[in-house]
């Protein structure tokens, strides 16, 4: 009788796995995968996991964040944050002052980013940046913002020529009015477009959300990874953009200390462009 019935035992754990499979995929997931979200990430790829193990975190922050706790954000493992200041030749964003001081307060590093947009002259755009933005010699050093703003109500079209020619005279502006080489902030279809290839002294900080940089921009150095959109902050109400520093605690030391990315300061020191040569 016992023996019998042991034939039961594996017609009834197939009928299991088969239900457990066919569960999954009303789900829309299969068996090896699990799309939970992760903490300090509602919405994880596994294509961007080594962000995850990266020892400096950061996030980036604008009006749709709100009223954030930075106190809590430090607390929550933020590093730094680079924070939208300036759009176009005229626009400031409304929480920029509140958001440039709580960072400070909270002893979390800060920079400020600008938006780059293509129907107003570079000479505009940084002048109103110079205006809005305090020379903070204790900040990070400003980003420049490029991309496409397919919702702008500015439709003309640029060659890359002249668009080049604007990103270079912005670059030099913000350099002069804080005294730091600017990072330049883009994503793969500007990068693809118009940044390929060229030659910037500036340090890059790329966005991608699915796949490790490499991937997607070849072998261009990058400082800063955004890796996610989704993500989760003490602090925070909404979800948020975080990003990683690219080197070790070491590293993140050296950029603080002298405003450059530690892999270009012996040719930009000698320059005078780093703090400590300067």
């Amino acid at each position: 009788m016992l023996a019998a019935a042991r034939p039961a035992f594996p017609f009834a754990k197939s009928l299991l796995l088969v239900g457990l499979v066919l569960l999954l995929a009303a789900c829309g997931r299969s068996p090896t995968q699990d799309y939970r979200g992760i903490p300090g990430d509602n919405d994880p790829h596994d294509g961007v996991r080594r962000a995850w193990g990266l020892p400096i975190q950061g996030i980036d922050v604008a009006r749709y964040q709100g009223r954030i706790d930075f106190n809590a954000a430090r607390g929550g493992g933020v590093h730094f944050v680079f924070i939208k200041s300036t759009e176009g030749k005229d626009y400031i964003d409304p929480n920029f002052y509140d958001n440039w001081r709580g960072a400070q307060a909270a002893g979390i590093a800060r920079g400020a980013y600008h938006f780059m947009t293509w129907c107003s002259l570079a000479s505009q755009q940084a002048a109103w940046f110079k205006k809005m933005v305090p020379n903070d010699p204790d900040a990070l050093p400003p980003v420049l913002d490029l991309e496409w703003n397919n919702h702008s109500s500015c439709k003309n079209k640029f060659n890359r020529t002249d668009v080049l020619e604007k990103v270079r005279v912005m670059l030099a502006e913000m350099e002069r009015h804080t005294g730091k080489v600017p990072i330049i902030y883009t994503d793969m279809n500007f990068y693809r477009d118009i940044l390929a290839g060229e030659h910037f002294d500036s340090s890059f900080w790329l966005r991608s959300t699915a796949a490790e940089p490499h991937t997607r921009y070849g072998d261009r150095p990058w400082m800063f990874w955004q890796w996610t959109q989704t993500g989760t902050m003490s602090g925070i109400r909404t979800e948020v953009d975080r990003n990683a520093f690219y080197g070790t605690e070491g590293d993140w030391v050296t950029f603080l200390l002298t405003g450059c990315d530690p892999r270009t300061v012996d040719r930009l020191g000698p320059q005078g462009r780093c703090q400590s040569h300067k």
